[in-house]
């Protein structure tokens, strides 16, 4: 007689595997927040309101960004990186038309800087947001630095023997100063006009002089 066998206890369920996270939802959150910033400004960009508009619910961002911080830096960071892209494309560009020297490149440059922040000026004010860059959030500041750096590179081949971040920094703030005057619209009050051509050349005149007139020291 044969043996009794004691049948196979049937395998344990599998977990169920945790989903992976609907990266297309947060690319569609992140590209809503940039046509929104550039339609309405900075002020529009409010969590509920990019939920609405990318047809999610107002909770489903905080899958991807834990908070509103969050959402807005990931926003400026397409604005920098775009930014950055521009900068690049107007560098080759002066380089094919002849101005490939670097006080061409740097006025490329300047005028590509200019330019984005006069076309899309809702991204502009939330890139260079106090409270986004302050807090670091997704590496913020970092996104920023290699366009500072750029400038360095350029200030420095066109003026060897000066101090690069400097003279970076200098040129940085004298621009984004013209940027927000111009976007205020008091630029055009003081000075009669709104063409920013005569304004970045006297600036690049003062940067990029190696002898300063008055003392003939460099």
């Amino acid at each position: 007689m044969p043996r009794e066998t004691t049948p196979p206890a049937p395998a344990p369920a599998s977990t169920p595997a945790t989903p992976p996270p609907d990266t297309g939802l947060r690319e569609r959150l992140v590209l809503t927040g940039v046509e929104l910033v550039d339609a309405e400004g900075a002020g529009a960009l409010s969590l509920r309101e990019i939920a609405r508009r990318a047809g999610v619910s107002h909770g489903a961002p905080r899958r991807h960004f834990p908070t509103h911080l969050d959402l807005l830096s990931a926003i400026a960071r397409e604005g920098f990186r775009e930014l950055g892209a521009r900068a690049a494309r107007a560098e080759e560009r002066a380089a094919a038309e002849g101005r490939g020297d670097a006080r061409g490149r740097i006025e490329a440059v300047a005028r590509c800087y200019l330019d984005f922040a006069h076309g899309r000026g809702g991204m502009y004010e939330l890139m260079f947001r106090h409270d986004l860059l302050e807090s670091g959030r997704l590496g913020l500041r970092d996104t920023s630095l290699p366009l500072f750096a750029r400038f360095g590179a350029l200030l420095a081949e066109a003026r060897p023997g000066a101090d690069p971040a400097v003279a970076a920094g200098a040129l940085w703030a004298n621009l984004h100063g013209i940027a927000q005057l111009r976007r205020w619209g008091s630029l055009s009050l003081a000075t009669g006009t709104d063409d920013v051509s005569p304004l970045i050349d006297t600036a690049l005149a003062a940067y990029l002089r190696r002898v300063c007139p008055a003392d003939g020291t460099r």
